[in-house]
């Protein structure tokens, strides 16, 4: 029974008249005061306010052992006054934070003091007095953790709790303050405690709220004040490349709480418990993802022997590892080509990797016939003391998608084995999970339920990945659904140039060329070079560096991963162009015109393209005949220029060419028996010595020009 059920409570004025001199006498005579109070309870022991005078001053003198002695006779025998509540409540609130002053580390003190099932009892009527969701779930874990074994009768619903508020709001990402109290604070408890015996069903459905908290938490990208405020995320849940400070801040929770440290570790925790406790086939505990991922293609080879419910737990087993293994993998290669997208990467100087069709063959895929003679002068002057460093003796390619190469500039790529790694680990998870239809069906489901189809950097992998698969018109489906994910947002800010924009048509270009479709590549490859600005180029030197060993070239189909940057970019858009009109230029047709923008891009990266020129040269040759009115424009290169200016001689072969402007009509006015007269031979050897005035200009500045100026006609060229 209460203490007011026994004793009768002393008159209200009685009462007043204590409690008025104790607090006259704190502050001169602190014991006196509590002479007073001590003597007014055993008076009037069922009376309230001097217990809680008694408690005040006792709190306020931060004397840990009378103060909580006190609270407890409070909560024991005033369980309904308010003001015991508020006090309660500010304990408890200092149980749940971080604060490490003087007056919270007292409260918590006070609280240490209270006999244990008493701190269960408050924690709980605590928890009742709650209305906010977010505070009552804090309450809640305060009890779990001091009081393992409330776990089982709390556990499960708190957690369906803030699933279900989750829910309520309606928040567009997982990455929210229930979430993460569920997957990293009450998932662990639920997990860890053997006595909690849940279904299959409810594990797998944990699990996955926790795989997709974590992956969505490690992918999350920059903001533009670098705090996350839940439920007002846009669009994307990767965010393009603007970056702001390193904090992130989920709405409800403070910065500290926000952290989650090693996210994919936790992971490999949870999952380790889940297979346990759902006895999965051959599980042993894996450490690693790649020995998860082992583990899983062994148990593949027994799906087509299994069916009914056999069949179910085993797919379910397989999905859910070699999900893990292939959004960890897809991240991480991501990460190494784009991570501008990504929160807390220091990457302001690394702009984005693509990955396209190699074109270390451009300069020798052409097959020379056997038994042509080369033009014997240009022969001669080219190979004196140099070494051919491509040959073009196969043209047989590899299946796509099988065997395929990547290359990388290893100096440029320090990280370029890892990239490689992930993205191969990615590939065969992918295969995997699309390797029988039970599996497929059901890592489909997982992937709408996570709305992964919203996942820029998601989107960049695959795209990545039907790449290298070969399926090119796939791939370019792809990248004009990327294009739409692009918001004000992700655009790259003023001055910092246009690379994202550059990195899909690049992309786009290379799947055109791929698929033979020559115009549209040549399209997008010259609308990326309106944007982009020739790097300075020394004297004497290619675009590429000497001293860099040259790959030996490989059959088929390779793949290389360029750095998107306009000292890579525009060679490469060179290089693809000349791809592009190369196979035009040789054709059994005539097509000066495009036999002259072979002649001008086969300038970048001299001599590679000598064994190329020479067929060009030959060609010319035969038809006796060349017209090209650029020409004096964009061709500076003293070797070409020479072998021009040769080709006129009777050595030569007497060519007739027309490379000067309006030269046609003054052929025709000045035409005497014997050829050209002399005033358009003097007009050629006057434009030929200015030409060799303009050897030493900047190559790259003078070909961008070229693309530029000419962006009509060199469309127009093309079928």
């Amino acid at each position: 029974m209460r203490q007011e059920e026994i004793f009768p409570t002393c008159p209200a004025g009685d009462c007043e008249f204590l409690v008025k001199r104790a607090r006259e006498l704190v502050s001169e005579d602190p014991w006196a005061a509590k002479a007073w109070l001590i003597t007014a309870r055993t008076l009037y022991p069922a009376d309230f306010n001097i217990q809680y005078e008694m408690y005040i001053i006792e709190r306020n003198a931060e004397r840990t052992t009378s103060a909580g002695r006190l609270l407890y006779d409070m909560f024991i025998n005033f369980p309904d006054q308010p003001v015991v509540w508020r006090e309660i409540s500010v304990i408890t609130s200092a149980l749940r934070n971080d604060c490490q002053d003087k007056h919270a580390q007292f409260l918590r003190g006070l609280f240490e003091t209270l006999p244990g099932r008493i701190q269960c009892e408050m924690l709980l009527k605590a928890t009742e007095q709650c209305f906010n969701t977010l505070e009552k779930a804090e309450m809640l874990l305060l009890l779990l953790r001091r009081f393992p074994d409330s776990v089982v009768q709390h556990g499960v619903s708190l957690g369906e709790s803030l699933l279900e508020a989750e829910n309520v709001e309606d928040l567009d990402t997982p990455v929210n303050c229930f979430r993460k109290l569920f997957v990293c604070d009450v998932l662990p408890l639920i997990m860890n405690n053997l006595d909690m015996r849940l279904p299959p069903s409810l594990l797998y459905k944990y699990m996955h709220k926790a795989a997709e908290f974590y992956i969505c938490y490690v992918t999350r990208g920059p903001s533009i004040d670098g705090q996350m405020q839940g439920g007002q995320e846009g669009g994307l849940k990767s965010p393009g490349v603007l970056r702001g400070a390193q904090r992130y801040v989920i709405d409800g929770l403070s910065e500290k709480s926000s952290v989650v440290s090693e996210p994919w570790e936790r992971l490999l925790d949870i999952l380790a418990v889940v297979g346990a406790r759902c006895e999965w086939q051959g599980d042993k505990g894996s450490r690693s993802y790649m020995e998860l991922l082992q583990r899983v293609k062994e148990l593949c080879r027994y799906l087509p022997s299994l069916e009914g419910d056999t069949l179910a737990r085993c797919c379910s087993q397989v999905v859910t590892c070699a999900a893990l293994v292939f959004f960890r993998s897809a991240y991480l290669y991501v990460s190494m080509i784009q991570p501008s997208l990504f929160h807390g990467h220091s990457s302001l100087g690394a702009g984005p990797w693509i990955l396209l069709e190699d074109l270390s063959l451009v300069f020798s895929d052409i097959e020379v016939e056997k038994g042509s003679s080369k033009h014997a002068h240009k022969k001669r002057k080219l190979a004196d003391g140099r070494e051919k460093t491509m040959s073009s003796d196969d043209e047989e390619s590899a299946g796509k998608g099988r065997g395929r190469h990547i290359l990388v500039n290893k100096t440029e790529m320090p990280a370029w084995t890892e990239t490689l790694d992930s993205f191969r680990t990615a590939r065969e998870s992918w295969d995997l999970l699309h390797s029988h239809e039970a599996l497929e069906s059901e890592f489909n489901k997982m992937c709408a339920a996570w709305k992964t189809d919203t996942w820029l950097w998601f989107r960049i992998f695959l795209t990545d990945m039907i790449i290298y698969q070969g399926q090119y018109r796939k791939a370019l489906s792809s990248l004009l659904q990327m294009a739409s994910f692009q918001s004000p947002a992700c655009q790259t800010p003023p001055g910092g140039g246009s690379l994202e924009n550059h990195r899909a048509l690049i992309q786009q270009a290379s799947c055109h060329y791929a698929l033979g479709e020559h115009r549209l590549s040549c399209e997008k490859l010259l609308e990326v070079v309106g944007g982009l600005v020739p790097q300075t180029q020394e004297l004497g030197k290619s675009s590429e560096d000497p001293a860099k060993p040259r790959l030996k070239p490989r059959k088929g189909n390779d793949l290389r991963l360029l750095p998107c940057t306009s000292k890579a970019i525009l060679p490469y858009c060179l290089q693809l162009m000349l791809a592009c009109f190369k196979l035009r230029a040789f054709t059994d047709m005539r097509d000066d015109l495009a036999l002259g923008h072979v002649v001008v891009l086969l300038q970048h990266d001299w001599p590679q393209g000598e064994t190329l020129f020479l067929k060009a040269v030959d060609k010319i040759c035969q038809q006796g005949s060349f017209q090209y009115e650029n020409f004096f424009n964009y061709v500076t290169n003293i070797d070409m220029l020479e072998e021009f200016a040769y080709l006129r001689t009777n050595e030569g072969g007497r060519v007739q060419l027309e490379l000067l402007p309006n030269q046609g009509m003054l052929i025709k006015h000045h035409t005497v028996t014997r050829g050209i007269t002399k005033g358009v031979k003097e007009d050629f050897r006057l434009a030929m010595e200015r030409q060799v005035s303009r050897c030493g200009e900047n190559l790259l500045t003078v070909l961008h020009r070229f693309c530029i100026n000419e962006k009509i006609i060199l469309v127009q060229s093309l079928p």
